[in-house]
């Protein structure tokens, strides 16, 4: 009996969200969080990619501001074995898969790839499994298979293909992709047959998505080819040479191969399949209480349906309300009606024109040895609490322009301060000079937790001068 094909599945852990501000963010986007469980969207697919008969370890891409957070999700996981890859500069899917594909080849063997985003909702495991194998025929016969869902209304939200005749292993040819369409397209698109929705997931042979990229889009083959030929390993991670990958243009999949490839094949898949694209997207997703309404957090309701209220750190009370999303984080209140959520992006760029800092970090900040949450702030102080991890060390630095004080709230820190080495416990506090290099570790066995007052002329986190790290930030 011949076993099945090996097949490697690609987490794509890019991408910012900016639909599901102010929760998601460009440090901390939606792939990370916690929507709908205690698991993060990351993690279920790692988990849902685990799920496939004969499935190997999986590749791991990801930016360089995020690597720390996708190697402790997926260790979370159980995801021990994955591959991380960094791309020193975001360039859509089309060079992300053609990096992993170099990768995988580069042992000499020719396996399936499982492409996947790392940001959506599936709620039917089964049915994902059940369509992922259907499409191994196809892609073992150097098909690009793509995964059409079946849609359950006209979302003017997703991108539509448009198939064609069956083939022999059951796959569908694919006529046309289709942009974003309005919702009376939309609604035109489910009187007909054949359109389903693009949800970006893919099967193939490493091989074939590379010759069809080489035939279609040469520059990109070779700058992808040389960024992974000059790549190197920096601690668990893979990067790509910068420079190289800098050449390389950006672009989808769906642009650079599949609309001018004869390979391209659709499977259909009905899976409870979402993207999260949005705020309505994600109450449509969520189990609702009485009256319809989504609560997280600290929240209390009266008279109030169809609602999504969701509350990070302080209590959110709502009255009277119907159709509307309203979400609390520590620095930014959102409220939009469910129709109009798909305009959070339009208010993010708003933002994003006027520099506010809102659109790219949270208040709590999460490092790769723990995190900080900036309390308070003001001219020439800054205030945060820090929480390093057991064993989670800060790098030796120092600052041009600020003094610290730290005082241990709980747990011990090892301090190194200038020439003196010592430990701090609960309720003891330290001083670090302007200029003088410093570090913090936690040898313990508990979470250390420290309030931090910071003071000086120039507060940035910027004004940072490191000599040592052993998570090799420069």
């Amino acid at each position: 009996m011949v076993s099945s094909p090996v097949i490697i599945p690609v987490i794509l852990c890019g991408g910012s969200g900016t639909r599901l501000w102010p929760l998601s963010r460009e440090g901390y986007p939606k792939q990370f969080l916690r929507l709908l469980g205690n698991r993060s969207l990351l993690q279920d697919t790692l988990l849902r990619s685990s799920e496939v008969p004969d499935i190997g370890s999986p590749i791991l891409m990801a930016g360089h501001a995020h690597r720390f957070m996708v190697a402790e999700q997926a260790r979370e996981a159980g995801f021990e074995n994955a591959s991380l890859i960094l791309e020193p500069h975001g360039r859509n899917t089309a060079p992300a898969a053609a990096v992993a594909a170099f990768s995988a080849m580069a042992d000499g063997k020719d396996p399936l790839l499982l492409l996947l985003p790392s940001d959506h909702l599936i709620r039917n495991i089964p049915a994902f499994v059940h369509a992922v194998m259907a499409g191994v025929p196809s892609a073992q016969n150097g098909a690009i298979v793509t995964f059409g869902i079946v849609p359950t209304e006209p979302a003017p939200g997703y991108g539509y293909m448009k198939t064609g005749p069956c083939d022999e292993n059951a796959a569908f040819e694919v006529d046309r992709f289709v942009e974003k369409p309005s919702v009376a397209t939309a609604k035109e698109y489910l009187s007909q047959d054949g359109y389903f929705w693009n949800s970006g997931m893919f099967l193939f042979k490493a091989s074939t998505y590379l010759g069809e990229l080489e035939k279609f889009q040469p520059d990109m083959f070779r700058s992808v080819q040389d960024a992974v030929n000059r790549g190197r390993k920096d601690l668990d991670f893979f990067r790509l040479e910068e420079e190289a990958f800098k050449q390389c243009r950006s672009d989808s999949i769906d642009y650079a191969v599949m609309e001018h490839t004869d390979r391209a094949r659709m499977i259909p898949m009905s899976a409870e399949w979402s993207d999260v694209g949005s705020w309505d997207a994600l109450w449509q997703a969520g189990e609702k209480g009485e009256d319809g309404n989504l609560a997280t957090g600290d929240v209390l309701i009266h008279d109030t349906k169809d609602c999504l209220v969701h509350s990070s750190h302080r209590l959110v009370a709502v009255a009277g309300l119907d159709n509307l999303m309203v979400v609390e984080t520590p620095d930014a209140v959102l409220v939009v009606h469910r129709e109009k959520s798909q305009d959070v992006k339009a208010l993010v760029e708003k933002i994003r024109q006027r520099g506010g800092r809102e659109i790219k970090e949270h208040r709590k900040v999460y490092r790769p040895w723990g995190a900080y949450d900036s309390v308070d702030n003001g001219e020439r102080y800054q205030v945060k609490r820090i929480t390093v991890k057991p064993g989670g060390k800060l790098s030796l630095q120092m600052h041009h322009h600020r003094a610290e004080h730290w005082i241990v709230v709980s747990g011990t820190a090892r301090i190194r301060n200038g020439e003196r080495d010592y430990l701090l416990t609960e309720n003891q506090s330290t001083y670090i000079p302007v200029g003088e290099p410093h570090c913090l570790e936690n040898p313990g066995k508990i979470p250390l937790e420290l309030i931090e007052v910071q003071s000086g002329a120039y507060l940035g986190e910027d004004d940072i001068v490191r000599f040592e790290d052993i998570y090799g930030r420069a």
